[in-house]
């Protein structure tokens, strides 16, 4: 497990338009760290997209900078490189540092963007379209916010991880946006020439009180047709998508409906693999997989008009990923899921939850499904 920890700027890069000719430039010509994020509306730049709804967060589709500090824990180890400062003297400011949260309760007043009933009937609209041909698999998600609240970001990040600690979490600060994320979810991981991807589709809640019931539970996802159907199809995706930027044979399947235990739910988790192609880069492999298949659907294009139609809110950061590009090229992307934005000159905090809808939908079920994937959030910001 590697934990990296960026800060400052010497240099940063956040085009709006001919976007990934600008990053292929940008990322040949550093030859150190560089940390950012990618927007989901990233995508206007790979189809003929548009996204009008509200913004209320407002990150922008694109943003890295290469880091004056960096600090690595690796193996146990503390590895520290800056370009203004002694590492020692980091060190020891480090160790001489009070770092003191405050886990105090929030009551922060939440509103849905949607009712229920509208969500339900979106979802109806939506296994028409299935029905119909239309698509095979959609995401779909809607957002939960508060206006006018004044919070503190690291506090709120220290209870959330601490409520459901996750592999891909991050605390993302630029300029006055947050992203507070507990994501359990992997983008893209690139070593060498070897390329990841690890789709989460199939989401159980946990039985805490019970361990046989909570095993029962795990069987269950692992035999249930409708997550399995989710999880396939998202899978053949992700295939189509890397076999664009990998060697003809080399992409694989390495693991296939993987049953993964997180604080509050099972999840399943396919991991796919392949060798890249001698001549690509960041920017190629980006626009071959993004944005990625669990948070989109199958066919990807035509879902992500239809999210755009039946979706009331901007998604912005939201499944979209943060994450870095190592001096040797290797990079390491999450999915922005399980997270809370907030603006703090707005005051404005937000955040989404959605799951794949198939032909085996049931949409109350799907609700309660949100619900399950938002839980603890909700007893961040609520106190519960």
């Amino acid at each position: 497990m590697e934990c990296l920890v960026a800060a400052g700027a010497v240099e940063i890069f956040s085009p709006d338009k001919n976007i990934f000719p600008q990053l292929k430039e940008f990322s040949n010509r550093h030859k150190d760290w560089l940390f950012g994020h990618l927007g989901y509306d990233l995508k206007n730049e790979l189809a003929p997209l548009q996204s009008n709804h509200a913004d209320h967060i407002g990150f922008s589709d694109i943003f890295f900078f290469q880091p004056e500090i960096v600090l690595q824990l690796k193996d146990d180890q503390l590895i520290i490189s800056s370009f203004t400062k002694d590492p020692q003297i980091i060190f020891e400011e480090i160790q001489n540092s009070k770092w003191l949260i405050d886990h105090g309760s929030w009551a922060i007043n939440i509103q849905s963007r949607i009712s229920k009933q509208e969500y339900i009937n979106s979802i109806q609209k939506l296994l028409q379209h299935i029905l119909r041909g239309d698509c095979y698999e959609i995401n779909f998600c809607q957002e939960f916010f508060a206006e006018n609240v004044s919070v503190d970001p690291l506090q709120l990040y220290s209870q959330l991880t601490a409520i459901s600690p996750n592999p891909f979490s991050c605390f993302y600060k630029l300029d006055d946006k947050y992203v507070l994320c507990a994501s359990p979810e992997r983008f893209l991981q690139k070593k060498g020439n070897r390329v990841l991807s690890q789709p989460i589709k199939g989401t159980f809640k946990r039985n805490l009180e019970n361990v046989a019931a909570d095993e029962a539970l795990k069987f269950e996802l692992q035999q249930s047709e409708k997550d399995r159907s989710e999880n396939v199809m998202v899978v053949d995706l992700v295939r189509n998508d890397l076999s664009r930027v990998c060697q003809e044979g080399t992409v694989q399947v390495e693991e296939l409906f993987g049953i993964y235990t997180f604080p509050q739910v099972h999840q399943m988790i396919s991991s796919i693999t392949g060798k890249l192609k001698d001549e690509v880069d960041i920017a190629d492999i980006i626009k071959a997989c993004f944005p990625m298949g669990s948070m989109t659907g199958a066919p990807k294009r035509r879902v992500m008009e239809l999210i755009e139609q039946y979706e009331k809110t901007k998604r912005g950061i939201y499944s979209g990923a943060v994450g870095y590009i190592s001096p040797e090229k290797d990079f390491d992307f999450n999915v922005v899921i399980r997270s809370i934005l907030y603006n703090e000159t707005n005051r404005y905090l937000s955040y989404l939850v959605g799951g794949g809808i198939t032909f085996y939908s049931d949409p109350e079920k799907e609700y309660a499904e949100c619900l399950l994937k938002a839980e603890a959030i909700k007893k961040v910001l609520q106190g519960d």
